[in-house]
């Protein structure tokens, strides 16, 4: 695998599989390794995250997952600040919170951590779902804005071992987040609405965060 920077093309099992092997195989067995995938809404963090703690599994590397998206304020903090239409910009979400986690993961290791997650049947975080183990070599985050240097973020990069961006184009984003707030039952029109109003505009602003990863996939199907 190429240095800090560097772009690669490929599907996502093959660039995971490649990770995996050249990069996270090979580190000491007695240090936990906290490895982010960043990139827009839509880019496909979750499915990447979830290919990759299966990777690991199949490495013999015990893992673990943390996603960003667990700390979305809820839809009652969001409703009383006046955000519901925000929801997912950067400033609705517990950043300290997200923190904490982090650092406990990297301080605390002989602690089980649980950590919580974004349900889309709820719109809405719930705790816990995740359990980190001591014995666990790798933990795995995904988020927008782990690349951030404002409002907070700007204490999450530190955090994160290894950083990887999922570079896609505005062109793939749009029918997929389409496609999501049709099935989270938004009408066409609401859905095109808040794409183009919320998701593409967020989108922007995470690509412009491109630079400060180590690595930047370009996945292809």
């Amino acid at each position: 695998m190429n240095g800090p920077g560097s772009a690669r093309v490929g599907t996502q099992r093959a660039l995971i599989a490649e990770l995996v092997t050249e990069v996270l195989a090979p580190l000491p067995a007695d240090r936990r390794t906290v490895v982010g995938l960043c990139g827009p809404p839509g880019s496909g963090k979750s499915r990447a995250a979830g290919l990759l703690v299966a990777a690991l599994t199949r490495a013999g590397i015990e893992s673990g997952s943390a996603p960003m998206d667990g700390f979305h304020l809820s839809d009652a903090q969001l409703g009383a600040r006046g955000a519901r239409g925000r929801k997912g910009a950067p400033d609705t979400f517990d950043v300290a919170g997200y923190r904490e986690l982090l650092q406990r993961l990297r301080l605390r290791r002989a602690e089980t951590v649980y950590a919580p997650d974004f349900s889309r049947r709820l719109d809405d975080p719930v705790a816990a779902v995740h359990a980190i183990e001591p014995s666990a070599r790798v933990v795995v985050t995904e988020g927008n804005y782990l690349l951030f240097d404002t409002g907070g973020w700007e204490t999450i990069r530190p955090l994160l071992d290894l950083v990887i961006y999922l570079d896609v184009p505005d062109t793939t984003l749009t029918p997929r987040l389409v496609h999501r707030h049709r099935v989270g039952g938004r009408a066409k029109s609401q859905a095109r609405d808040w794409v183009r109003e919320v998701d593409l505009p967020n989108a922007a602003a995470v690509a412009r965060t491109r630079g400060r990863a180590d690595l930047v996939w370009s996945p292809v199907p």
